[in-house]
């Protein structure tokens, strides 16, 4: 499933909007999202999505006691947006992303694996539910995950759609809390590029606790 259109900071907008998730998250102009993860919490939102004033755009909920890596992405009235399930027994720490609660294979939006089982450079192939073959990815994240900084592009191109980089905040230090934030990049499904970056931190996390 492929989209036209560049994606880069200074060329024209995207000629077909990227929606994953739906084009209700697809914003004409450029969306920066603070995702912040809220320590010591069990069941009740691990992360807090909001927007540059503040407003809570989605939180991310656990599954802490499940036996399936599991985590729920809802929107501000706590409405199911996706559901991102890790495989289990999979070298390359695949996780797979269904539209709201369901873990149906008819409902799978994308999935999202290591590019390599060694890895010194963050690297992610995520693959749309329709790209079966798997043998080019849709999109990609390469980057710095100890330095917060990763870009988002379309497939194997140096076309943009998305860039996270660390937020330094007196409140976000005194909070504790891990604060980092997005750009997302016009007509492009900010919901979605919001579960590639969980999946991210996941995947890291594990790393860091498997090291």
């Amino acid at each position: 499933m492929a989209f036209s259109g560049a994606a880069a900071p200074s060329g024209p907008p995207m000629a077909n909007p990227i929606a994953v998730v739906g084009p209700q998250f697809c914003a004409p102009y450029p969306v920066d999202l603070i995702i912040a993860k809220k320590l010591m919490t069990l069941a009740e939102g691990s992360f807090a999505v909001t927007d540059v004033n503040g407003n809570v755009m989605f939180k991310v909920k656990g599954s802490v006691f499940s036996i399936h890596d599991r985590r729920l992405l809802v929107d501000g009235a706590g409405n199911p947006v996706i559901s991102l399930r890790q495989k289990i027994l999979t070298a390359h720490r695949r996780w797979q992303v269904y539209r709201g609660d369901s873990s149906d294979p008819k409902d799978l939006l994308f999935s999202v694996k290591k590019s390599s089982l060694i890895q010194f450079k963050t690297e992610l192939d995520v693959f749309l539910a329709a790209n079966t073959k798997e043998e080019v990815p849709d999109f990609k994240v390469k980057g710095s995950w100890f330095e917060r900084s990763c870009t988002i592009y379309l497939g194997d191109t140096s076309n943009i759609v998305a860039q996270m980089h660390k937020k330094h905040s007196v409140g976000s230090i005194l909070l504790g809390k891990d604060t980092f934030s997005v750009t997302v990049y016009p007509h492009v499904d900010y919901a979605f590029i919001v579960g590639l970056v969980v999946i991210l931190y996941e995947i890291n996390e594990d790393r860091k606790d498997n090291d």
